[in-house]
C-alpha cells in the first residue's frame, strides 16, 4: 500500500505542476517517486540479506543489519517528509 500511495501522490504532484506551473510541485513529486529506486536499489539488498539468515542463525550479525535497515528506513521516511513539505510550500 506504502508504494502505492507514493506513486500516486507523485503522479498527482506532477499533475499540479503541470496545472499550475509551479516547480513546487514538480520537487514534492520527485522526492515522493524518490521513494521507490531508493527502496529497490537501497533498502531491497538488505532485506534479502535478513531474510537468508534462518531464525536458529541470528546473532551479532543480523543485529547489524537490523539497525542498518532501521538507519535505510529513515532516509525513506525523510524523503516522504521532504515531499509533504514540498506540497506544503507549493500550496502557499
Amino acid at each position: 500500500m506504502q508504494a502505492s500511495c507514493a506513486v500516486i501522490s507523485g503522479i498527482l504532484g506532477l499533475i499540479a505542476a503541470w496545472q499550475s506551473g509551479d516547480w513546487r510541485w514538480t520537487v514534492g513529486a520527485v522526492l515522493m517517486l524518490a521513494n521507490w529506486p531508493y527502496t529497490l536499489f537501497g533498502i531491497m539488498p538488505t532485506n534479502r540479506k535478513l531474510n537468508a539468515i534462518a531464525e536458529a542463525d541470528a546473532g551479532p550479525e543480523s543485529r547489524r543489519l537490523i539497525v542498518h535497515w532501521g538507519g535505510l528506513h529513515a532516509v525513506r521516511t525523510a524523503l516522504g517528509i521532504a515531499a509533504t513539505a514540498a506540497f506544503v510550500w507549493a500550496q502557499h
